[in-house]
């Protein structure tokens, strides 16, 4: 790739006297790649920075000029044992299609070999003493015929990862699977020349059709999440309205414009850039941005970011920052540091073939040669061996894990949480803490009437109906209670006082208290964070409050989630007073408000240096970086597209009680999984030492190998079950978290 592309390209020159570029690695297979290939880059001259994002497998690696060349780390690349070429988005999009149809393709081959291998063995099996030494051999032919190139082709995946790892001095859970997978092969071919009265074609091509049904549906999982992930363009400007030096106004892309130019952004449009407003006024939705609910006026000397959606009046701003300096961009960097940081968990299988691998090859090695020490030919020394390498072989290991999170994932999504990430159980049932954004997370998305049960029913509807047939964002809150979608006949809307229309023979209005013929409501106390809109019809009159509820059950979630022993913080971008009366309502006293998307980050951060592992729960842009750093993290489904795709779960519906479903189901089948390791463990501590005795042929290995699958298999359909909320696991650090908020406030 670096022969025909200019690197050059490609490469930032950063303000500090480095050079920065991003780099598509090809061939990261687990947690163990993103160390090896870190740890190499850092070990190279000139380099200052390497960080290598496992979700898109992006490696953002920075140097100091003049000290190194973008070829150059493309080669050490290279030579540790992997192919990189520049990052390009639409290429990784297709380069992400052309590797989940190649692991589909895998699948297929390795289903069809099983099946067609499985059937010639069942006639072996079944033949017994009354099948010929010629018949027998005939069908140990054809399942050599069908298994080998089948597992040549389908076991791929698991090879060239395992290649990777031996080059790189490591081991992952693909070496034994890759080894044990050969050997039974080899074994197989060479029994089959011996005449022998069994071959193990059938398990070695079974195993890697099981192992890629697992890797296949992680990898669509990641890849979705990823798709979604990469792009912000529902929030970016593609273009804006510049003044020239002669005062004509023109339409300029976003990436020509640069700080100290003045746009034109008129109502209902996006502002391209962070800058002051020079000339009118209006109003600004930064609820994406910022988090901040109200619409903000905005005058002569206001900031303003990029983003933000303009309401109301059209205003000249000076732009101060664009590109790559705006918030909206900080945003992104934000998010890309906090995925990489997070991408660095190691699951629970690759903890535990860190350990499983060297043991299950020393006992082997250590069989072939207590044999060979002990007289036994090499023959029978090798298939000793053979025998125990194919009955430890990881089946059993390798879907302990991914079976439970199958299982689970099935019960969650009957629970509606959908799972965005493979390993985003055994997160969720570590945690010890929960931290809340307050706007559309504790309360819904949209604006509601408040007040509703104190209003006459029949009231209320009539209001909802007339409702329909404004566009005003208080009318849109009030049509939400509608049980009846049609509007009136003949509904009239006066700009800036509300919406009339006849209903049985009487004329009913909505709008301002004056338009209403009410009197004025000013002198009345109204709550913070409460908008009131008036209705009259006939003789009945009633003032409706309009703000963000509470979702129905958040303060039962809540406290079962406290009382369970969780803790729960409140971080939220809204202002402090519209965040306090929310907070005192739900019992939590660690909170804050008119916080930004690094200092959310900071206190996350915080919280995890003292040991704290945190569920993030959030909804909008400027949550997305904190919902990448946290621990684990989720997002209803109203999230913006790349809040969803940061959250590791996304929630259905307008209850919070799928998060309280989602640590119970996580804890639970967090404890399956143990019992399923512990199982396998428990199969190897009575197989090995029968089959380093020679107690074992290579037969009863397969059987007793997919024996012990089957049991752990059938221990994981144990995590469709519900269970109530246990305590949370308790960690080493014991630390005043009181003290985090305080600081920050």
């Amino acid at each position: 790739m670096s022969e025909t592309l200019d690197l050059s390209l490609f490469v930032r020159r950063a303000d500090d006297g480095t050079s920065q570029m991003d780099l598509a690695v090809e061939g990261v297979g687990c947690a163990g790649c993103i160390r090896k290939i870190e740890t190499g880059l850092r070990q190279m001259p000139g380099v200052v920075d390497a960080r290598l994002n496992f979700t898109n497998r992006r490696l953002a690696i920075g140097w100091r000029r003049g000290e190194l060349e973008a070829s150059q780390v493309i080669e050490e690349l290279a030579r540790i044992g992997y192919r990189a070429h520049p990052f390009q988005p639409e290429k990784a999009a297709s380069d992400e299609t052309d590797h989940m149809r190649w692991l589909v393709k895998c699948l297929a081959v390795a289903g069809f070999g099983a099946m067609n291998v499985m059937l010639l063995s069942v006639s072996v099996w079944s033949g017994g003493l009354d099948m010929s030494q010629e018949t027998r051999d005939l069908f140990h032919w054809l399942s050599a015929l069908i298994a080998l190139p089948a597992a040549a082709y389908a076991g791929q995946p698991f090879f060239l990862s395992a290649w990777r790892a031996l080059r790189g001095r490591s081991v992952n859970m693909d070496v034994p699977i890759s080894l044990g997978v050969i050997l039974a092969l080899g074994l197989s071919l060479v029994e089959t020349l011996n005449h022998a009265e069994h071959a193990y074609f059938d398990s070695a091509v079974m195993l890697l059709f099981f192992l890629l049904c697992g890797r296949t549906l992680d990898h669509a999982m990641r890849r979705k999440t990823r798709t979604v992930a990469g792009n912000l363009a529902a929030l970016k400007a593609e273009v804006a309205h510049r003044f020239e030096t002669n005062g004509e106004l023109v339409l300029v892309p976003v990436a020509a414009l640069k700080a100290g130019d003045r746009l034109l952004v008129r109502p209902g449009e996006r502002i391209a850039a962070d800058g002051v407003v020079l000339s009118g006024s209006s109003a600004v939705d930064e609820s994406l941005v910022t988090g901040e609910t109200a619409h903000r006026p905005i005058t002569a000397g206001a900031a303003v970011h990029a983003g933000s959606l303009n309401h109301g009046g059209a205003v000249t701003i000076r732009v101060t920052a664009a590109g790559a300096d705006t918030l909206l961009a900080d945003v992104e960097r934000l998010l890309e540091k906090a995925t990489a940081t997070k991408s660095r968990y190691l699951r629970l299988a690759d903890r535990a073939a860190r350990l499983y691998a060297p043991v299950v090859h020393t006992a082997a090695a250590l069989t072939a040669t207590g044999w060979l020490l002990a007289g036994a030919s090499p023959h029978q020394a090798i298939v000793t061996a053979i025998a125990v390498l194919i009955i430890t072989c990881p089946c059993a290991l390798a879907l302990a894990i991914p079976a439970v999170q199958v299982v689970a994932s099935g019960a969650m999504f009957r629970a509606g949480i959908i799972l965005n990430s493979g390993d985003a159980i055994e997160r969720l049932a570590e945690i010890d803490t929960v931290v809340f954004d307050k706007t559309g997370t504790l309360t819904l998305p949209d604006p509601r009437v408040d007040n509703a049960p104190d209003i006459d029913p029949a009231v209320l509807q009539t209001a909802a109906r007339l409702a329909l047939s404004s566009h005003h964002p208080l009318a849109v809150a009030v049509a939400r209670e509608a049980t009846n979608q049609a509007p009136f006949d003949n509904a009239t809307e006066e700009p800036g006082r509300g919406v009339r229309a006849m209903v049985d023979g009487q004329e009913a209005r909505l709008g301002s208290p004056a338009f209403c013929n009410m009197p004025a409501t000013d002198g009345q106390p109204v709550p913070a964070g409460t908008s009131l809109i008036a209705f009259a019809h006939g003789g009945r009159h009633a003032v409706l409050a309009i703000r963000q509820t509470l979702r129905r059950d958040a303060i039962e979630v809540v406290k079962a989630l406290a009382d369970s022993g969780l803790e729960i913080h409140i971080l939220s971008g809204d202002r402090p007073d519209a965040v306090g009366p929310i907070a005192k309502v739900l019992h939590v006293t660690q909170w804050l408000g008119g916080l930004n998307p690094a200092e959310k980050i900071a206190i996350l951060e915080t919280l995890k240096a003292q040991g704290r592992r945190v569920l993030m729960i959030g909804d909008g842009l400027n949550d997305a970086p904190a919902l990448a750093t946290a621990h684990v993290s989720m997002s209803p489904i109203t999230a913006v597209d790349i809040t969803q795709a940061q959250a590791d779960a996304v929630f259905l519906g307008e209850k919070l009680a799928p998060v309280l479903d989602a640590v119970a189901t996580a804890r639970h089948a967090h404890r399956i999984m143990l019992q399923n390791l512990w199982l396998a463990a428990a199969y190897n501590a009575l197989a090995v030492p029968i089959a380093v005795a020679g107690l074992v042929t290579p037969l009863i290995a397969a059987a007793a190998m997919s024996g012990s699958s089957l049991l752990v298999t059938a221990n994981a359909l144990r995590a469709r079950s519900r269970r109530p909320l246990a305590p949370p696991p308790r960690h080493s650090s014991d630390v005043n978290r009181a003290a985090t908020i305080e600081k920050y406030a």
